[in-house]
């Protein structure tokens, strides 16, 4: 009987790196958010503004590749698309950097920023994976006054993106 025990143990532990390697992939391993100006994930995070789970988890801000609601369609962070929460306003200047953290990279396709109704700034990264950290110089044009920006950051090899929105006052 103990050695019908160790041999199955034996078999198990040599099958597992085999299923390791062999299985599918997760959906997406990527997480990430704008740290600052500090977004509305961050913020919550920070505990600048009270919410809910996002305050736990602010780089999970996914959804389908074409949404343009700061919660990614997530109906669990959809405290994010509530402009009257109070979220704080980040002076800024015409052009600004905005900073994403990154809790895992995933090869991306673009970064897109968009504000005042339409897209100011997009970053194509051509399948590259990024860093832990990624910063983008984005220029508000003729764009002045309090702006809301939804930033998104567009996965290469899924129908995925990470969603970010940051309120800031244009000077």
């Amino acid at each position: 009987m103990k050695s019908k025990r160790m041999l199955a143990i034996a078999v198990g532990a040599g099958i597992s790196p085999l299923l390791a390697v062999t299985l599918p992939a997760s959906n997406a391993s990527a997480h990430g958010y704008i740290s600052t100006p500090p977004s509305r994930q961050a913020q919550c995070a920070a505990g600048t503004v009270s919410c809910g789970s996002i305050k736990y988890e602010p780089q999970s801000v996914e959804g389908p590749k074409g949404l343009m609601s700061c919660s990614g369609g997530n109906s669990a962070f959809a405290e994010l698309d509530n402009d009257s929460k109070g979220w704080k306003v980040t002076p800024v200047s015409r052009t600004t950097s905005f900073n994403w953290r990154l809790t895992a990279q995933h090869a991306t396709s673009t970064w897109q920023y968009y504000a005042g109704g339409r897209k100011i700034a997009e970053f194509n990264d051509g399948g590259a994976r990024p860093g832990a950290t990624v910063t983008h110089q984005v220029n508000f044009g003729s764009l002045t006054g309090k702006q809301k920006v939804l930033a998104v950051w567009n996965i290469a090899d899924t129908a995925n993106a990470f969603y970010a929105c940051v309120d800031v006052n244009v000077s």
